[in-house]
């Protein structure tokens, strides 16, 4: 079909976007877009298009601003029960730390995953992705890590990859063993970082080979804090999952800078997430490889916390940004990547412009899918959505409602 009348037609072209030249739209006014079967067949003047392609069924925007699907490069979506009362308990004054270390937070919602069958997982999953798609996200990351032993992590992996068969919404699945000290070796981070290099890491190599032979290796991600792994437990998990052929991911700087996003760069590792405490010599480290920083700032937000990722020290370092949700039962109960980009405008003073580039074109590159999607160009997945605003500077401006109007997956219409 031909999609023709884009008061703004904003096509992202042209590759991940750094520094100082985060924001490059490469908006077309009065925009068109031809699709073919599931992908982008051509993106030009609505006039031009529709003299070109007489004869293609045709989507009038009218109006509206069309652009890519969100890519959503950072979600824990699979996950049983909630922590409602944990939030109550960070209100009278508790930190994030201070749960965790007395067996709440991250490990809470381990003991109720760990309870829970592959239907209840699937049933409780669910849910979240379609939020997450009738807000505009076409493409997201999906982490295991609340089951921290090998079942349990086996049966999230077996459900992302049911769900991103099923679809409509694109999952590209991360192994997160080490998201924190398994309870059964508590007192003994040794221990089990042994056991994810020695036991779990080589039953996930296996086990996806027999039943995803046809997909790439998941990611694994560690997660690099205080309380949770350190700098040298980090490094001998990521090396070993590096030696296995898994691609690498890092949870990095939340909370204390401990060195994750200089070892993201050293590692080769995709993406280094969070990033709040970075230091600017860890910050010139990343911006010099091709390693994606990725913020997340719904998880300051709903830790009440002041400070969010350095956003222009890493742009005028060079580095490549991008956006994410950080969606999880603990801190950022949040799929929706336009109250991101809401957050992103004010407590990180990016541009509405480079907020969306941070949330498509460079999301992709943090999924290592910037040659499929993130932009709207020939040959790319035809992953679109239509907002209800004339222009695309109501994205920041606006947020608690949703301005997506249609998403386009793969071609077909999915919501309207």
């Amino acid at each position: 079909m031909l999609i023709h009348s884009a008061s703004q037609l904003l096509t992202l072209a042209g590759g991940p976007q750094r520094g100082a030249d985060l924001g490059r739209l490469g908006i077309i006014d009065d925009g068109a877009v031809l699709i073919q079967g599931e992908a982008i067949a051509a993106v030009g003047l609505s006039a031009e298009l529709r003299a070109a392609y007489p004869n293609e069924p045709v989507l009038d925007a009218s109006g509206r601003v069309v652009m890519p699907g969100f890519v959503d490069p950072h979600t824990h979506p699979i996950w049983a029960g909630d922590r409602a009362a944990e939030f109550e308990i960070r209100l009278q004054g508790k930190t994030y730390l201070e749960i965790l270390a007395s067996g709440g937070g991250i490990l809470s919602t381990v003991r109720a995953t760990r309870a829970a069958s592959l239907e209840t997982l699937l049933a409780e999953t669910r849910p979240r992705l379609r939020s997450m798609l009738a807000h505009g996200t076409t493409t997201a990351e999906a982490k295991t890590g609340y089951g921290l032993e090998t079942e349990t992590e086996i049966r999230m992996l077996q459900a992302l990859l049911f769900l991103d068969r099923q679809g409509p919404l694109d999952l590209a699945i991360t192994f997160l063993g080490a998201h924190a000290v398994a309870p059964q070796f508590k007192g003994d981070p040794d221990g089990y970082t042994r056991h994810l290099c020695t036991t779990m890491l080589p039953t996930v190599r296996a086990w996806w080979g027999d039943n995803a032979p046809e997909r790439s290796l998941p990611f694994v991600d560690a997660f690099c804090e205080t309380g949770a792994f350190s700098l040298e437990q980090s490094r001998r998990i990521l090396q070993t999952a590096r030696n296995l052929g898994f691609p690498l991911k890092i949870h990095a700087d939340e909370f204390d800078n401990l060195g994750g996003a200089a070892l993201a760069a050293e590692l080769g590792a995709v993406s280094a997430d969070h990033l709040v405490t970075t230091s600017l010599d860890d910050i010139l480290t990343l911006a010099k490889s091709d390693t994606v920083a990725v913020a997340l700032p719904c998880t300051p937000f709903g830790l009440a916390e002041s400070h969010y990722t350095p956003a222009q020290a890493i742009l005028e370092a060079g580095g490549m940004l991008a956006l994410a949700t950080d969606l999880n039962p603990g801190t950022a109960w949040c799929g929706n990547m336009q109250f991101a980009i809401a957050l992103a405008c004010r407590y990180m003073r990016l541009t509405p412009a480079q907020a969306i580039a941070a949330a498509t074109i460079n999301a992709a590159a943090a999924v290592s899918r910037a040659g499929q999607v993130g932009s709207l160009e020939p040959g790319k997945q035809a992953d679109i959505l239509f907002l209800d605003v004339p222009d695309y500077r109501h994205l920041g401006y606006r947020f608690g409602v949703n301005l997506v109007d249609t998403v386009i997956k793969k071609g077909k219409i999915i919501r309207r």
